[in-house]
């Protein structure tokens, strides 16, 4: 049993959890609780190393063993040490360490495809429920801006309910530049703005394409709106300006999969949209 915090591997876990830097270079994120590393487990995610205290192994056998059986190596640790390194306010006493080249890796949109691409998405929560959603709707993959959050960001892992271990993304150094070389190719690119744009309900997206997101406080860059084929919105009432990036994500996402041919227009509680 592992019961210092100068273990090599206890210190490389805490750098994992603590650092983007970390993770870059060692090509490693952390997945913490019993069920994100089960559904790692399952999911055919590469298990590097598995840390568990022998309370919960005791307590969970069957997913101990199954998460022991594909891990490349599994490690004992006093609780009291996991309770120190741990992320989460109630440490479950599972925890693995994944290669971020598990099974996600996209390097390019095919034909008729959905995509939803995030530039600049700075909240770990907002991201990892967008991720969440994405893998919930069916969307064939998300492209990210150099400038979002860590994917692998802890947060972001628990928000993303283990879509991290199998939706395909890609993320790009130029996010305009990219843009702008999917539409010069024919690919739809659709982005999402409240200003001077086309009721989203009112769009034919059967022959697929990129749904665009923003940052949480200042939307999509200009330039990025100039690059896109279309300019789409989200019809709303009241007071409301804008939605939670991620809630304005999930409509534009269902919108994108759902409607291949699209009403003009139609009304709801009586409102025109």
């Amino acid at each position: 049993m592992i019961t210092s915090k100068d273990n090599e591997l206890i210190k490389e876990t805490a750098k994992l959890i603590k650092s983007a830097k970390a993770r870059k270079d060692k090509h490693l994120f952390v997945a913490e609780g019993l069920r994100l590393c089960r559904d790692a487990a399952e999911s055919g995610a590469h298990i590097v190393f598995f840390l568990y205290t022998g309370q919960a192994a005791e307590k969970n056998k069957d997913d101990f063993a199954l998460i022991r059986s594909v891990a490349d190596k599994s490690e004992e640790i006093s609780r009291e040490l996991y309770n120190k390194i741990s992320d989460t306010n109630s440490p479950q006493g599972f925890l693995c360490a994944i290669d971020t080249g598990s099974n996600t890796a996209m390097s390019e949109i095919k034909s008729g495809g959905k995509y939803a691409a995030l530039e600049n998405i700075q909240d770990p929560s907002n991201l990892g429920t967008i991720l969440r959603t994405a893998e919930a709707l069916g969307i064939d993959g998300v492209i990210l801006s150099h400038d979002c959050c860590d994917i692998y960001s802890p947060k972001v892992v628990r928000g993303s309910m283990g879509a991290v271990f199998r939706l395909p993304f890609m993320q790009t150094e130029d996010f305009t530049a990219w843009i702008q070389e999917c539409t010069a190719t024919g690919v739809s690119t659709y982005a999402s703005t409240p200003h001077e744009a086309e009721n989203i309900r009112q769009i034919d997206f059967s022959g697929g394409g990129i749904m665009l997101i923003g940052n949480e406080g200042n939307g999509l860059k200009s330039e990025t709106i100039e690059a896109c084929t279309r300019r789409v919105k989200i019809p709303m009432f009241g007071r409301a300006e804008s939605l939670n990036a991620a809630a304005a994500a999930a409509i534009l996402m269902y919108e994108l999969m759902n409607h291949s041919e699209r009403k003009q227009g139609g009304e709801f509680f009586g409102r025109k949209y």
